[in-house]
C-alpha cells in the first residue's frame, strides 16, 4: 500500500512540473511575440535613413583627414613618451651603478636605444597602417557614394 501512495505522489510531482514547464514555455513564447511586435511597431525611426542630400560626417573626405591627422599624432606623442621614458630609465640605471657599472651602463644604453628604435618603427608601422585604413575607408565611401550616384 505504501508503494502505491509514493508512486501516486511522484505521479503526481511529475505531471505538475510538466504542467509547470507547459506554462512557463507558453509564457515564454506569449512574451517574446508580444517583444517582436512591439519593437517593429514602436521603433520604425526612418530618420536615420540615409538620403541621398544629407552630406554624412563619415562620408567627407575632410573627416577621414582629421581622423588620420590626430591618430597619427597620437602615435607620434606615444613614441615620444617611450623614448623620454627609456632615456629616463638608462640614466636612472647610470646614476645608480655610479663608478663601477660600466657592464651595467653600457646594456642600459644599448637598451634604451633599441626601446626608442623599437619605437619609432613601431610609430612608422602604426601609421602606415592608419594610412591603409583610412585610405580604405575613403575607397569604400567612394565606391558606395558611385554606386547611389548611378
Amino acid at each position: 500500500m505504501t508503494n502505491f501512495v509514493e508512486t501516486l505522489s511522484m505521479n503526481t510531482i511529475t505531471k505538475l512540473f510538466a504542467t509547470l514547464g507547459r506554462l512557463v514555455a507558453v509564457a515564454l513564447l506569449f512574451v517574446s511575440a508580444t517583444a517582436f511586435v512591439w519593437q517593429g511597431a514602436f521603433f520604425s525611426n526612418t530618420a536615420a535613413v540615409a538620403a541621398p542630400g544629407n552630406p554624412v560626417l563619415a562620408a567627407t573626405t575632410d573627416a577621414g583627414d582629421k581622423v588620420q591627422r590626430e591618430n597619427k599624432g597620437f602615435v607620434r606623442d606615444t613614441a615620444e613618451k617611450v623614448k623620454e621614458t627609456a632615456s629616463k630609465n638608462a640614466s636612472r640605471v647610470e646614476r645608480a651603478a655610479g663608478d663601477d657599472g660600466g657592464v651595467v651602463e653600457r646594456k642600459a644604453q644599448r637598451d634604451a636605444a633599441r626601446i626608442q628604435q623599437r619605437a619609432d618603427e613601431d610609430a612608422d608601422r602604426t601609421q602606415k597602417a592608419i594610412d591603409n585604413n583610412v585610405n580604405a575607408i575613403e575607397r569604400t565611401v567612394d565606391n558606395i557614394k558611385d554606386a547611389f550616384t548611378k
